[in-house]
């Protein structure tokens, strides 16, 4: 089975964020970057089927050469081959078809990519790509198990859980559950040298239309101030949350 984990390049959720050219732009200057959660929780699970059943797992990055430091990262965890198509990623359709020439130049039997990314939180990759490539599709997947071209996948829907069979290929949207944090890996100095040994190709971009433009960023609205009340006064409680909060 050939597996790719799509891998977004996104803000340490740590960071600091500011925004440049009449708030157009993220400021990058003293962002730590990282692996995009969700797809982390993907590679780790490709990592589980490339263990137990001998697949292979590529990883794939739409970006700028600033972006394979987090591809280095996703080969020390224990990723075959890494592959950065040479584009900024300027919005979903435009990755998406991206990635699709990928895909369809790799033959991959099994894509997986996070649900949503942490930056935008679109949400809207995974099931372009699906679409784009001629794959069926689960998001919001919390387990996944392939055997031979059938699959079954749990996901969350509204109030509950979902159960589904469906054959590859397969393009997935995980997230936490696919695994749980304390499965998550942390590359250790063997996985670090074996990185730098393992390719990373670059690919030219494929001709593709943005659909979608940015118009400006604004931060939310900082936190008003606290008041205090104390436990003894609970008529004035009530009379800030009817009145001042209006949340009774």
């Amino acid at each position: 089975m050939k597996i790719l984990v799509c891998i977004s390049h996104v803000p340490d959720t740590t960071s600091k964020i500011n925004f440049t050219d009449g708030d157009t732009k993220l400021d990058t200057n003293g962002v730590q970057f990282v692996i995009n959660p969700n797809d982390e929780f993907g590679l780790t699970r490709a990592m589980w089927f490339k263990e137990k059943q001998g697949a292979t797992v590529d990883v794939v990055n739409v970006g700028g050469p600033e972006t394979e430091p987090t591809l280095r990262k996703a080969l020390a965890i224990g990723a075959d081959s890494a592959i950065r198509v040479n584009t900024a990623a300027t919005d979903g359709f435009a990755v998406a078809k991206q990635l699709a020439n990928v895909v369809k130049a790799g033959g991959y039997d099994l894509i997986i990519a996070g649900r949503e990314s942490i930056d935008y939180n679109g949400g809207m990759v995974p099931g372009m790509l699906a679409e784009l490539i001629g794959a069926n599709f689960i998001t919001n997947c919390i387990s996944l198990e392939v055997d031979g071209t059938n699959a079954k996948a749990v996901r969350e829907i509204d109030g509950g859980k979902e159960t589904v069979t469906t054959t590859l290929p397969l393009v997935i949207g995980g997230q936490k559950g696919l695994v749980e944090e304390s499965d998550l890996r942390i590359p250790n100095m063997r996985g670090i040298m074996m990185a730098r040994q393992k390719p990373l190709s670059v690919v030219e971009p494929v001709a593709a239309t943005k659909e979608t433009s940015t118009l400006k960023f604004e931060k939310p609205e900082p936190r008003g101030a606290v008041k205090m009340i104390s436990p003894d006064n609970l008529d004035e409680l009530i009379r800030l949350l009817h009145n001042e909060a209006k949340v009774i």
